[in-house]
């Protein structure tokens, strides 16, 4: 389960940099270091199969590797498009593949996008070095927005290149096995439904289908009951409290700024929220905690009200429902990076 959003991200860099008509010295450096990351991972990527059979690989890494194309297969029986990706395993030396820097508005949840040509507009940039990504974000906080800085251990590149396992896909424990398959579903949901400009429903419907799914995988190749499929579904639950306390507080701070008071007044109410909700989550996330710390976790979290309905439209039929999903386009959106899914619901038929 993803307890932070920080669990994926659409590294847009990559794609950005096949992309004709980037200009701008920022622009360029950013691609730079992107395509030099990416060029990077594809160097020190290897077969599964050659990994798995490697008597250096550790037991519990090769039988957690020889899992993935089941879940993959998992995810296909359901809907998602077939990929060549998860073939190959890169092992890396730190703790997440990306640095992820998003910003927003001080005095309202508006966030800062980043566009480029063909992938469309993003909320964030990922940055394969933490120093360029800590760089980045004291460049935007000196513009007086509220920064926030996370590690992702995993993203997709969208069909664009074959993206690998990575080392830092796996955690410790009982949990690793529901961890990887919740993150392999979800990228492939990527891969089988994606919408230019509206990062919030990419990244919510992710991962809604990808927590509805991985419960399903656990039963089926654990038996119900297991102790992974618990162990999952009591993090399933820690989750939901915390992103429950997380939308309580975007909703003290959104009716604050757009109250009459004046900005000082604001910044004071501001402050007093975000110390309350600091105590209530105990927060130790090691990063500010913030409006685009919020906006985070509601990009990863919101939307399951609608999502919901429209899976419950489809009889709660998963092939169905993703079928359905790959027929929302663009002007289903008000606008860009809209948490307003009004339209996708009005327009949204299950009928085969």
């Amino acid at each position: 389960m993803s307890l932070l959003p920080s669990r994926t991200a659409l590294f847009l860099g990559i794609v950005a940099a096949l992309a004709a008509g980037a200009s701008g010295c920022s622009t360029l450096e950013y691609l730079w270091q992107a395509g030099r990351g990416q060029l990077s991972l594809m160097n020190h990527a290897r077969p599964l199969a050659d990994v798995i059979k490697d008597d250096t690989t550790p037991p519990r890494i090769k039988t957690l590797l020889a899992e993935v194309p089941k879940m993959k297969a998992f995810g296909e029986r359901f809907g998602m498009k077939p990929t060549r990706n998860y073939e190959e395993y890169v092992k890396l030396d730190r703790d997440a593949v990306v640095y992820v820097v998003s910003a927003c508005h001080p005095l309202k949840f508006e966030p800062k996008e980043w566009k480029f040509p063909i992938v469309g507009g993003f909320p964030y940039l990922g940055f394969y070095a933490r120093s360029d990504a800590e760089k980045y974000a004291d460049s935007l906080r000196a513009e007086n927005l509220d920064v926030d800085l996370r590690g992702a251990p995993a993203y997709s590149t969208l069909g664009w290149f074959r993206d690998p396992i990575l080392s830092t896909m796996i955690v410790e424990g009982t949990e690793a096995t529901g961890e990887l398959a919740e993150v392999v579903l979800h990228e492939s949901l990527h891969a089988t439904v994606y919408v230019n400009h509206q990062a919030f429903f990419n990244e919510s419907l992710a991962s809604f289908v990808s927590e509805g799914l991985t419960p399903l995988y656990l039963a089926e190749t654990r038996g119900k009951d297991s102790i992974e499929e618990k162990k999952y579904l009591e993090g399933l639950v820690w989750q939901e409290k915390f992103h429950s306390r997380m939308h309580d507080a975007y909703t003290a701070l959104d009716a604050v700024y757009k109250s009459p008071d004046p900005d000082a007044t604001k910044l004071a109410k501001k402050g007093e929220i975000l110390e309350k909700l600091r105590t209530d989550v105990r927060w130790r996330a090691g990063r500010p905690l913030n409006n685009a710390t919020l906006l985070g976790f509601r990009e990863y979290g919101g939307n399951r009200e609608v999502f919901d309905r429209l899976f419950t439209a489809c009889g709660k039929d998963w092939p169905r429902f993703l079928r359905a999903l790959q027929r929302i386009r663009e002007s289903d959106f008000p606008a860009a990076q809209t948490k307003d899914l009004s339209g996708v619901e009005r327009n949204f038929k299950c009928a085969d």
